[in-house]
């Protein structure tokens, strides 16, 4: 594969062109009967493995412990932080449904309009033909600007434009812990920030029965990050105290403080399945059942993958045996 040839050493102004004629990605799950296509598909296959690769690579480990930081991971987190400013420049307005603020449709505006501009800020010069490509996944990673809704899918946008990066040689292997730990991570903290500001809605959500109204992988990442802690258990979670206590350290507990933050009542009624996986013995038992959990719930619901958008680096063809 063209593509992986590429390996680090060779510097930037000389790095050879890649043999490869990139293309804006579009939609190929059009009914339910697509989905096996999907499941036997290059693109499937390198996704599942980029999840998989990352949650090997933050096992056991802080957010808060030291990596390394790359140039291209830098430029990440300062693009994060543009759309981070943007929310700050468009203020929600007035308007008389509670939900779904048409502020949104404002601030995707300039997304859509600046988004390959965006990506070329990142990726370097000799591959800036990448850039409209890569660019969608990142439109599809925000929300959806007609529903003003937000869902794993959206997430999974996210994943896919990281992913995208990988392939094109932009992010490395020794990038894997800075990638959810400083990117995936800053990403988390503007989605939250949209989700408030705008009032966004929950894409496809299952109400209780869902593991979270907007996202998973950080609850993938987050579990594997606690596998083997020497003290905290899946049963802790659920506690207020040593939730403020380690949040800082951990995504999953990150996540359950903003959701009780979000939401009224008692725990196990307004999120019962993260209630019953506080039962769960351990983390990796924790881990593994999300993993099993995300196929099942969102890879293999035609709802969320109808809106997957296949190209040249995550092509819709079978898996090369």
């Amino acid at each position: 594969m063209a593509e992986s040839e590429r390996r680090a050493g060779t510097s930037e102004e000389v790095a050879p062109p890649l043999q490869q004629s990139f293309m804006i990605p579009k939609k190929e799950i059009n009914m339910v009967s697509d989905m096996a296509k999907w499941k036997r598909s290059q693109a499937y296959a390198d996704y599942m493995g980029f999840i998989l690769t990352l949650n090997e690579g933050v096992r056991g480990k802080k957010l808060t412990c030291e990596y390394k930081v790359s140039e291209p991971i830098e430029k990440l987190v300062a693009l994060l932080n543009t759309l981070d400013r943007w929310i700050d420049e468009t203020p929600p307005v007035d308007q008389p449904s509670r939900f779904g603020n048409k502020a949104f449709r404002t601030w995707y505006a300039k997304l859509d309009q600046e988004a390959e501009k965006l990506v070329a800020t990142v990726i370097p010069k000799h591959l800036a033909d990448a850039a409209p490509e890569v660019a969608v996944y990142l439109k599809e990673s925000v929300g959806n600007s007609t529903r003003i809704d937000y869902g794993t899918g959206h997430e999974a946008a996210f994943a896919a434009f990281l992913c995208c990066l990988c392939k094109i040689g932009v992010l490395r292997v020794d990038d894997q812990m800075a990638i959810v730990f400083k990117v995936f991570n800053r990403y988390l903290e503007v989605m939250r920030k949209l989700q408030k500001t705008y009032r966004m809605e929950p894409a496809g959500s299952q109400g209780v029965w869902g593991l979270d109204d907007f996202q998973f992988l950080p609850f993938i990442w987050g579990s594997s990050q606690l596998i083997d802690h020497p003290n905290l258990e899946p049963r802790h979670f659920v506690d207020e105290k040593v939730v403020n206590e380690n949040h800082k350290d951990f995504m999953f507990l990150e996540c359950i403080l903003f959701i009780t933050e979000m939401k009224t009542g008692p725990f196990a009624e307004h999120s019962n399945q993260l209630w019953n996986i506080s039962a769960v013995p351990s983390w990796s038992k924790v881990n593994q059942g999300l993993i099993r959990m995300y196929k099942a719930e969102c890879l293999e619901k035609f709802p969320v993958i109808q809106h997957f958008k296949f190209g040249s680096l995550l092509p819709i063809q079978p898996v090369m045996s």
